[in-house]
């Protein structure tokens, strides 16, 4: 599902799908850093987007008549970070008909929390 997305272009990488959530990774390089080094808030905010879209479609009863899109996002970014790569984690708040709601938690390898968003989620017909 990412060829020729952002999501390819920038390096996440889809690491773990499980029962009530997914996860992936993202490199912090120059595709992902602001001119000061630190990776960019808008980078986190395309891993957060990216997780829950593709969170919501994976949940969908028949992905051949419905599209998950994104509808509002928010994001709190709470420590920098300068190299390496960080994880975001995507868990399901509310999986209504018309509706999804996702928390998505950004961190270090470490454990160390980078970013908070929430995203809610469309679901058309």
């Amino acid at each position: 599902m990412s060829t020729g997305t952002i999501a390819e272009h920038i390096g996440i990488v889809f690491t773990e799908i499980g029962e009530d959530y997914i996860v992936a990774k993202m490199p912090v390089d120059d595709r992902t850093r602001q001119p000061m080094k630190l990776l960019h808030g808008g980078a986190s905010v395309v891993l957060a987007e990216t997780l829950g879209s593709v969170a919501s479609y994976l949940c969908l009863p028949d992905p051949a008549t419905q599209k998950a899109v994104g509808l509002e996002i928010n994001a709190n970014h709470i420590r920098p970070v300068h190299e390496g790569e960080v994880f975001g984690k995507a868990t399901a708040v509310h999986l209504g008909r018309s509706t999804h709601i996702w928390e998505i938690r950004i961190t270090t390898p470490a454990g160390k929390l980078v970013c908070v968003s929430r995203l809610t989620v469309a679901i058309l017909s």
